[in-house]
């Protein structure tokens, strides 16, 4: 399986991750104009077992990844790009490249009014963007948003977007065509101190919907959670600890995957 066909294969099966710093963002800070922005970055570093579904031979795996997330008066941006190898030669997960990016509006700061009913907290729309430059792939993802105010939760989302194929098919040299799809994602931030320490479950659970590409090949639904678990070292900008993941139908095949990887992150 080629390195460009995988990379269709994660965007297919809704390979995306949790916009936590967004959440995080937007539940601790305020006051800004429409010209000034409040930003956090993250740096994480992911090493676990993972399995190239096509051949169901698992390598270890290391991800890199690079998140960043902003606010502003009227909504937030949010993107991460990930690098990933598993250290083989078999075309798959050989310093692949993927990323999302998105900017959500909230209608409560575009209007100026509590939108809060019981536990919403607040609408948003946003739009988003995957693209995987191996496979030169596309994918537009507008959609709309509701915040919840959770005792506990920094911030708990619930994402539904639509899947827009933004390439140009195989005819131009993209991957196959894809009808569109529904994607259902929820996100979220938890914190909690044991003994002194300070702790956080962080990340989210994502739903793809079946589809279908332009050669009539089925595509079937997925679910994909990556749960992290994190302990914030000494209070500072160094978190360590694991992120669990579920992937069902991974990249559009039958095999469900479930790991444990190792978690470093800094944040700046």
């Amino acid at each position: 399986m080629t390195s460009a066909l995988s990379t269709f294969r994660a965007s297919v099966a809704g390979a995306t991750r949790a916009a936590s710093l967004v959440g995080f963002l937007g539940a601790a800070l305020s006051g800004a104009t429409p010209f000034t922005a409040h930003a956090q970055t993250e740096v994480h570093f992911q090493y676990g077992s993972q399995t190239n579904p096509f051949t169901e031979v698992s390598n270890g795996t290391t991800v890199l990844t690079m998140q960043h997330a902003s606010q502003w008066k009227f909504g937030d941006n949010f993107y991460f790009i990930d690098l990933i190898d598993d250290g083989s030669d078999d075309g798959f997960n050989e310093m692949d490249a993927y990323g999302e990016w998105y900017s959500n509006f909230s209608l409560g700061k575009l209007s100026g009014n509590d939108l809060s009913i019981g536990p919403i907290a607040d609408f948003g729309l946003f739009m988003g963007a995957a693209l995987g430059t191996d496979a030169n792939f596309r994918q537009w993802l507008p959609g709309g948003r509701v915040a919840w105010n959770i005792p506990g939760f920094i911030f708990l989302n619930t994402d539904l977007a639509l899947g827009i194929d933004g390439g140009r098919g195989l005819a131009l040299g993209s991957p196959p065509e894809l009808d569109n799809r529904f994607i259902l994602d929820v996100n979220g931030l938890y914190l909690f101190s044991i003994g002194g320490q300070s702790f956080s479950i962080t990340g989210h659970a994502e739903y793809a919907a079946a589809t279908s590409d332009e050669l009539g090949n089925d595509i079937p639904s997925s679910i994909l959670a990556q749960p992290q678990f994190r302990w914030n070292i000494g209070g500072g900008n160094v978190h360590v600890g694991i992120e669990y993941q579920y992937w069902s139908n991974k990249l559009g095949t039958e095999v469900t995957e479930s790991i444990v990887q190792w978690l470093g992150v800094w944040q700046f």
